[in-house]
């Protein structure tokens, strides 16, 4: 495990932006088990990939129109119990960090893994998290229309 003031840092990138971190198991069960909607999960890591590439897709994925219900992340090598419980949601994946899933109502149903991400630009795998959000997320509607 890393000293916690040399990862503040990496963790307040994605909390910054409105990513729920959850640190325990138990943590992820009250937020993925019987989940309704759609959650973002981001295994962040400290490697170079999380840093250069993970995060700042995440970030530039979230300014997307649409976007899903939940956004939180578990942070791998720091919080082991949440991340592991968090991965044994991602039926038929190896763990993998960094790495980025997308439930629906509990259900996995959209995975990026590190060699997807790893070597490629955030705005491509920004663009790979948008087509997804689009595909699986509901439209926000705008508190204006809903009032007509």
């Amino acid at each position: 495990m890393y000293d916690e003031r040399f990862v503040t840092p990496m963790r307040q990138e994605l909390t910054r932006l409105g990513v729920e971190e959850l640190r325990t198991a138990s943590d992820v069960d009250a937020r993925l088990k019987n989940g309704q909607g759609t959650t973002l999960v981001v295994v962040n890591s400290v490697c170079g990939c999380a840093a250069r590439n993970a995060r700042p897709a995440v970030a530039r994925a979230l300014q997307h129109g649409v976007t899903p219900d939940a956004k939180t992340t578990v942070f791998a090598g720091q919080d082991r119990e949440a991340t592991d419980r968090a991965r044994s949601y991602f039926t038929g994946y190896a763990p993998s960090s960094p790495s980025i899933a997308l439930l629906k109502d509990g259900k996995l149903v959209y995975m990026l893994e590190r060699w997807q991400i790893e070597g490629r630009s955030a705005d491509d795998i920004a663009s790979d998290l948008k087509g997804a959000f689009d595909k699986y997320c509901a439209p926000k509607v705008a508190a204006a229309s809903s009032a007509a």
